[in-house]
């Protein structure tokens, strides 16, 4: 018990340092992907046909590979192939890079449902707002934006909530959040080696994380229930 109380003194405060990194990057991700994917839904919805192919076969290619591989290629190929490590080195152009590929899958992925909210308002409002002498761009502020966000909301809380566990992929480019901090007493850090219970310890902080972002999006949840 002894070495576990001194072991804690070391462990607690390095498993904080890397909680704090993936809460950093999940929130540049939302801030990020949150505006960025209303504009990819934009363009996957445009009626420039090249514009709404071009931005479909993108959001295909981000969709369907590997978020991991996504973070390897974006980090990696500009210094290997280009010669150029746009990055540069130590933790914040990692971060950097983690960040940009976050923010670009994830708002893929919003794109999708952003699309999905705004084409599930019936058409006939629209064309009712355009009688009442409205704009095109009231009539999306004042009738329809509320209910997307009603439409959307659910879908967005299952992705968000995913991010909080994906941010743990960003260590395949050696960021050093959590699980890298936890694993790092396996390998041999701050006089500890051999130790798996901080790897194991950091689903704590997982579950806490999630349990208040998902009582937090159940409130907005509830607060735009009387759109039913």
């Amino acid at each position: 018990m002894d070495l576990i109380r001194e072991q804690m003194k070391i462990v607690i405060p390095a498993l904080n340092a890397g909680f704090l990194q993936t809460m950093r990057l999940f929130f540049v991700t939302l801030l990020g992907a949150i505006p960025f994917g209303l504009l990819i839904s934009l363009g996957s919805m445009s009626k420039i046909k090249p514009i709404r192919v071009f931005v479909k076969v993108v959001v295909w290619i981000v969709r369907g590979s590997p978020l991991m591989i996504q973070l390897l290629i974006i980090y990696y190929f500009p210094g290997l192939v280009w010669k150029n490590p746009i990055w540069g080195g130590g933790e914040t152009g990692r971060f950097l890079a983690a960040s940009v590929a976050f923010i670009f899958n994830y708002a893929c992925y919003f794109s999708e449902i952003y699309r999905g909210g705004i084409q599930s308002i019936p058409i006939g409002q629209e064309e009712a707002g355009l009688v009442l002498g409205m704009t095109k761009r009231q009539i999306f502020f004042k009738v329809k934006l509320l209910q997307m966000i009603k439409a959307i909301v659910p879908p967005m809380s299952n992705e968000i909530i995913t991010l909080v566990k994906d941010t743990s992929l960003s260590r395949i480019i050696a960021l050093q959040e959590i699980i890298w901090a936890g694993q790092a007493f396996m390998k041999g850090s701050q006089g500890i080696s051999g130790a798996i219970w901080p790897l194991f310890f950091t689903a704590v902080y997982y579950l806490i994380c999630n349990g208040v972002l998902t009582m937090l999006l159940g409130k907005l949840e509830k607060k735009l229930s009387y759109f039913k």
